[in-house]
């Protein structure tokens, strides 16, 4: 039956999007101490200053913020560099330590070129903006109360160590410490990539296996665009990066249409549209061209093999952007804050579209969830499977769509549904076993 099932949130993105993202604080001692009675044995006030971290700085901020906000943070490893530096992850919720049923996962995943530096220290600030926000802010408040926000600010801690700052081009620091780019290491819809599987990479590869993302953003620099799925093509030019294909600027690669080409189109210019600049679409320089309102087909712009981006979503079904933030790959710490007010809202608004779309459990006939039904919405051949609670997740833009459902052992089922603006649609689905007693 058309439009099955189909509830409310008591947030919507209406209304959200109408309550202010305030500044960051200066000054937080009271919410810590509201949030973590242990405040008192620490004397300094929770800071982070606009200046880079290297590899201890910013463990010892990650470490220090779990400390303070026991209640709205986890840190955790996904794994190891090459060099053995842990590939840090904070959960900034207020369910930090466990999955909220029925509630979305999203990430952020920063410095994957290690001298592609802003990424990194938005992250930090975006760590202490969250935690020290939640509950004075009602945006940021609703947002924690209702996502699982996973944050790694360094992918590539190695290839960080040894870049320079203020070294606006070049290679040194972008690859991992045995000389890969990691953003050409993951598997490829497109091209088979013979290149070995890299310590970071595989770290990454496990860790979206086990939980499903459902929104992500993937951070660089040296462009001021963000780019979205897909990055490759089946006959394309390749290019090995952003400053060699920057070269070729009068030629233009054809695009590589996606299957959710309206929704990666509708993420990427919510980014742009409350970036400070990036909706211009203004060229980095005379020589490379610009980008109609800041957003680009990953493809279009120039095509790779082995990015993480069509792999999150092609592997994992999870949606994910890339944002270049910075003309500049590792700018003077002095231009930080100027990055970070240019970003601040963007990082925030780009998360809450995460709740768009439709959710939903999809279960037996005695009310059990069905995990790892396959889930597919007809037309988008990219399909994409339920969790061990039942749960799915897909962001679309309004209108009637029919979600395919389908598990081993089950009759599959056909269901046609509404999308509407204002906020997402939650489908539960009951399948029937196909088993003979």
């Amino acid at each position: 039956m058309i439009f099955e099932s189909i509830l409310i949130l008591t947030m919507t993105l209406t209304s959200i999007n109408s309550v202010a993202i305030g500044p960051e604080p200066t000054i937080d001692g009271e919410s810590a101490r509201h949030y973590d009675s242990r405040y008192s044995i620490f004397d300094k006030p929770y800071t982070v200053d606009f200046k880079y971290h290297n590899y201890d700085k910013m463990s010892r901020f990650l470490r220090a913020t779990s400390l303070r906000f026991q209640n709205l943070t986890a840190l955790y490893s996904i794994g190891k560099s090459v060099k053995g530096r842990d590939l840090w992850v904070m959960v900034v919720s207020s369910s930090p330590y466990e999955h909220m049923i029925g509630k979305p996962d999203v990430k952020y995943v920063a410095n994957i070129h290690g001298n592609e530096a802003v990424g990194r220290e938005l992250m930090l600030h975006l760590i202490h903006l969250l935690v020290t926000k939640y509950g004075s802010d009602a945006y940021i408040t609703w947002l924690l109360d209702n996502t699982r926000i996973h944050i790694l600010p360094s992918m590539n801690p190695d290839g960080f160590e040894v870049s320079k700052e203020g070294f606006c081009e070049g290679s040194q620091g972008r690859y991992n410490a045995r000389g890969f780019d990691l953003n050409r290491n993951f598997p490829d819809y497109f091209k088979q990539n013979n290149k070995k599987t890299q310590p970071e990479t595989e770290a990454v590869r496990e860790w979206v296996s086990k939980i499903q993302f459902v929104l992500s953003g993937s951070l660089h620099g040296g462009a001021l665009v963000a780019s979205y799925p897909f990055d490759n093509t089946p006959n394309s030019r390749l290019c090995r990066s952003a400053p060699l294909c920057a070269m070729f600027q009068s030629y233009s690669s054809a695009p590589s249409i996606s299957p959710d080409d309206d929704v990666f189109r509708h993420l990427s210019l919510t980014y742009s549209q409350n970036h400070g600049s990036m909706h211009r679409g203004e060229a980095c320089s005379p020589s490379q061209r610009g980008f109609k309102n800041g957003i680009t087909n990953g493809a279009e712009w120039y095509p790779l093999t082995g990015g993480m981006q069509d792999f999150n979503y092609v592997w994992n079904g999870c949606m994910e952007i890339t944002f270049e933030l910075s003309c500049c790959k590792y700018p003077p710490a002095e231009d930080l804050k100027h990055y970070w007010e240019e970003n601040r809202v963007s990082l925030i608004k780009f998360l809450a579209e995460a709740h768009r779309g439709v959710h939903g459990f999809v279960v037996d006939e005695n009310g059990n969830p069905i995990e790892r039904a396959s889930v597919k919405v007809k037309g988008r051949d990219v399909s994409f499977l339920t969790t061990k609670y039942g749960e799915f997740w897909r962001i679309l833009m309004p209108g009637i769509y029919k979600l395919e459902v389908y598990a081993n052992g089950y009759a599959p089922r056909d269901i046609e549904f509404m999308v509407i603006e204002q906020h997402p649609t939650l489908l539960n689905v009951t399948l029937h076993s196909t088993k003979v007693l």
